[in-house]
C-alpha cells in the first residue's frame, strides 16, 4: 500500500486517504455570500475524483470578513442550506469535507466594507488604511467565529479550518510585521497568539468534540523581522491544548513579496512545525507528481498533502495517482472501466 492512499484519522475523523484539496477562493458567490449550484458541482467533482478531504474556500464570518465580494459567507443562518447542499453532495460521493472560517482583516476588498486590522497599517501603497481594532472589536470578532462554527455544524461539515494564514486578520495578529499593538494583543508570542487562542476556545465551546479543528498558518513571512517556522511553532505550542488537531502549513501573503516557488517548496516548513510542536501537519506547495507526494508521507515529513492548483486542473488527480503508483484504491463504480493499472 502506498502511504498517500492509506487511511488517516484527524482526531476521530477517519479519512480514506491523505489527499487534501485546500481552500481556494472561487469568486463566484453573489453579494449575499450564498452558495450556488456551481459550488455544489465544483466540490462534488473533486469528491468523485478521489480526494479524501476537501476544504471549502475562505468563508467570511462577517460581511467585512470576506476577501472579495464573490466569497462565500457564514454570517447568517440563511446561508446554512446552501452550504449544507455542498456537504451533502460531497458525502454522497465518498469524501469528507471541512470549511475554512475566515476574516480578511486589512486585505478585505469586498465592496463597501470598512476594513479593520490589529494595527492601522495598509497592505501596500495602493491599499486602504484599516481601522485599528478596539478590544470590543476583537471580542465581537471572536463571537463571529463562534457563531460561524455553530452554523458550520448545522450544515454538516466534518472539520473546521481556522484561517490564520496569508496575511488575513488572525495572521495579522500573529506577525510582528502587521501587529504593532502595545496592549495584551501585541508584542510577545503570548500576546500575538492571544486572539487565535480566544478564537479556538470559542469555537471549541460549540463545535462537537468528535469533530476536529485545523489551523492554517503562514510559516514564513518572507520579510525582515517577520515570522519564520520556529516562531509559528512557538506560538502554536502556547495554545495547542485549546483544541488544535492539525496544522495546515503555508507561507507568504503577509506583505507584498513574491517568494521563489517550486514543487514542494513549503514542505520543509511543515516538517519543522511538525517536529517542534508534535502536531500533525498538512504540507504542500505546487505538488503534482504522485511519487513526490507519496514520498512526503513515506518519509514522515507530513501526515497529509494538499494539492490546490493541480486539483483545479485535474479533479481526478487521485484516480490518476492510484494508477501511476499501482495503489489499491477503489474507483467510483461508473469509472471502473477506465481503471487500468500500470504494468509492474
Amino acid at each position: 500500500m502506498t502511504k498517500i492512499f492509506s487511511k488517516y484519522n484527524i482526531g476521530k475523523l477517519e479519512l480514506k486517504n491523505r489527499i487534501v484539496m485546500p481552500p481556494m477562493c472561487m469568486y463566484v458567490a453573489p453579494e449575499t455570500g450564498m452558495a450556488t449550484d456551481w459550488h455544489v458541482v465544483h466540490y462534488a467533482t473533486r469528491a468523485v475524483g478521489g480526494a479524501g478531504l476537501l476544504i471549502v474556500e475562505a468563508t467570511g464570518v462577517s460581511p467585512e470578513g470576506r476577501i472579495s465580494s464573490g466569497d462565500l459567507g457564514i454570517w447568517e443562518d440563511a446561508q446554512i442550506p446552501g452550504l449544507a447542499s455542498i456537504v451533502k453532495s460531497v458525502h454522497e460521493n465518498g469524501a469528507k469535507i471541512g470549511i475554512q472560517l475566515s476574516h480578511a482583516g486589512r486585505k478585505c476588498e469586498a465592496i463597501g466594507m470598512e476594513i479593520e486590522a490589529p494595527s492601522a497599517l495598509p497592505y501596500d501603497d495602493n491599499a486602504n488604511t484599516p481601522r485599528e481594532m478596539t478590544k470590543n472589536d476583537i471580542a465581537e470578532t471572536v463571537e463571529e467565529f463562534k457563531n460561524a462554527a455553530i452554523r458550520a455544524d448545522k450544515a454538516g461539515f466534518d472539520l473546521i479550518q481556522i484561517h490564520a494564514a496569508h496575511g488575513y486578520l488572525i495572521n495579522e495578529f500573529l506577525s510582528p510585521l502587521t501587529n504593532q499593538r502595545g496592549d495584551e494583543y501585541g508584542g510577545s508570542y503570548e500576546n500575538r497568539v492571544r486572539f487565535l487562542g480566544e478564537v479556538l476556545t470559542a469555537i471549541r465551546s460549540v463545535w462537537p468534540e468528535e469533530k476536529p479543528i485545523e489551523v492554517r498558518v503562514t510559516a514564513e513571512d518572507y520579510g525582515e523581522g517577520g515570522n519564520q517556522p520556529a516562531d509559528i511553532a512557538a506560538m502554536l505550542n502556547l495554545i495547542k491544548d485549546k483544541g488544535i488537531d492539525s496544522v495546515n502549513v503555508s507561507t507568504g501573503g503577509v506583505i507584498s513579496v513574491a517568494p521563489k516557488v517550486f514543487p514542494g517548496y513549503q514542505v520543509p516548513h511543515a516538517e519543522m512545525i511538525k517536529r517542534l510542536t508534535g502536531l500533525p501537519v498538512v504540507a504542500g506547495g505546487l505538488l503534482s507528481d504522485p511519487a513526490e507526494a507519496d514520498a512526503i508521507i513515506e518519509q514522515e515529513k507530513a501526515d497529509q498533502v494538499y494539492l490546490g492548483r493541480e486539483l483545479l486542473r485535474n479533479p481526478y488527480w487521485a484516480l490518476h495517482a492510484s494508477r501511476v503508483l499501482n495503489a489499491d484504491f477503489e474507483w467510483p463504480t461508473p469509472y471502473q472501466r477506465a481503471e487500468r493499472k500500470k504494468k509492474a
